[in-house]
């Protein structure tokens, strides 16, 4: 496909071709672990073993590549995976990262309980504050890691500064694009080395799927990236590859409703009494509003909000809902409502990453924006 295309297009076609023999227009769950050669060597398409490739897998992995911009994409059995192979790859014993004070659970418990066992240090810094991050950066630090928008208290980061920051001392930026889907918003064109992906959120988009992504517009890491995902071996398999890239068609239209459903629920906890203060980037009042509208095509699905009352009441809030699910994960069509402190972000308490106790965060489907709206209503009281 020309990278002339449009988004929505490439969603659609990028890396897939109608099948050559029966004309398929979807591509085939190749559905194998090993491959027929003709003669030793002799490779059909280059496939010998499905962990090492998989026609499904990269027609996903084309995918993912014309979608962020990048010269290569890679898919993983998770996202965890991807970013284990990522850290894997940039890092030796006594290197040093800086991550952020506000990042997803398992990103931080992969640092404090996996990485730092084999000699990587690592360091908290605002990333919303290109000084705080210029300031975390050491001789041994080989890169600087963010989430944007953050995950769960909805942070800014200024990607285009913090490249120049990152490249000036000789270190890699790594973006979590998870949140923002590369429908919203492209790292890479940005200055980012490194996109990650949980594919298992807005890029799958039905909860049915587990998976990951890393994607690099560098051919020469992306080489190096490789070589680790085979050695490693955690790929994403054939059947989980076909319902992303089944889910990757529809992210474009997916993203602007979810985009517009958060807007007004946003707009709708602002307003209200019991709410103390909401997350969300969309909104005038968010300290780096400006930024995000700079690099963001819209603000997304995710909205996190504290309430009166303390943990309790968050916890009974969350309860009370009837069409968002309580359950934790993000970026599907249907609606989810969580408490990060005692669910998806139990991992940081008693660090410097630790929420507060008060705060529920929402991943806003594709119902009826009335109708959400009316549940929240309900809930809050």
């Amino acid at each position: 496909m020309s990278d002339q295309h449009s988004f929505e297009t490439l969603a659609i076609h990028a890396g897939q071709d109608p099948d050559p023999l029966t004309g398929a227009v979807v591509p085939p769950i190749y559905q194998v672990s090993t491959y027929k050669q003709d003669g030793v060597g002799g490779l059909r398409g280059g496939y010998e073993y499905s962990r090492s490739a998989n026609p499904t897998r990269t027609a996903l992995e084309e995918n993912l590549a014309a979608l962020e911009g990048g010269a290569r994409g890679l898919a993983f059995a998770s996202g965890l995976a991807a970013e284990d192979c990522l850290l894997r790859t940039l890092l030796a014993p006594g290197d040093h990262v800086v991550i952020p004070n506000d990042a997803y659970g398992g990103t931080f418990r992969l640092f404090a309980k996996v990485v730092a066992r084999w000699g990587v240090e690592w360091s908290v810094a605002d990333t919303s504050d290109p000084a705080a991050v210029r300031a975390a950066i050491r001789p041994q630090t080989k890169a600087i890691w963010v989430e944007t928008p953050s995950n769960p208290l909805l942070g800014i980061t200024d990607i285009a500064a913090l490249a120049g920051i990152a490249h000036e001392a000789g270190v890699k930026l790594v973006v979590d694009n998870t949140f923002a889907s590369p429908y919203l918003q492209q790292p890479l064109a940005l200055g980012a080395d490194v996109v990650v992906h949980s594919t298992t959120k807005y890029m799958g988009g039905h909860s049915d799927v587990v998976g990951g992504a890393l994607v690099t517009a560098d051919a020469g890491l992306a080489e190096e990236l490789a070589f680790h995902q085979n050695a490693m071996g955690a790929i994403a398999g054939p059947f989980d590859s076909w319902l992303t890239l089944r889910g990757i068609k529809t992210l474009a239209v997916r993203m602007d409703r979810h985009s517009a459903n958060a807007e007004r629920i946003a707009e709708l906890l602002v307003a209200h009494p019991k709410v103390t203060q909401v997350f969300y980037p969309g909104l005038p009042g968010h300290a780096l509003h400006e930024v995000a509208a700079k690099q963001m095509r819209a603000f997304g699905g995710m909205v996190s909000f504290r309430v009166e009352g303390g943990e309790e009441a968050a916890v009974e809030l969350c309860n009370r809902t009837e069409l968002f699910t309580l359950g934790e994960s993000l970026g599907g069509v249907e609606s989810l409502i969580e408490h990060p402190g005692r669910m998806t972000h139990a991992s940081v308490a008693g660090s410097a990453l630790e929420v507060p106790a008060d705060l529920v965060r929402l991943s806003v489907g594709i119902e009826s924006a009335d109708d959400l709206i009316a549940d929240l209503t309900q809930a809050l009281g």
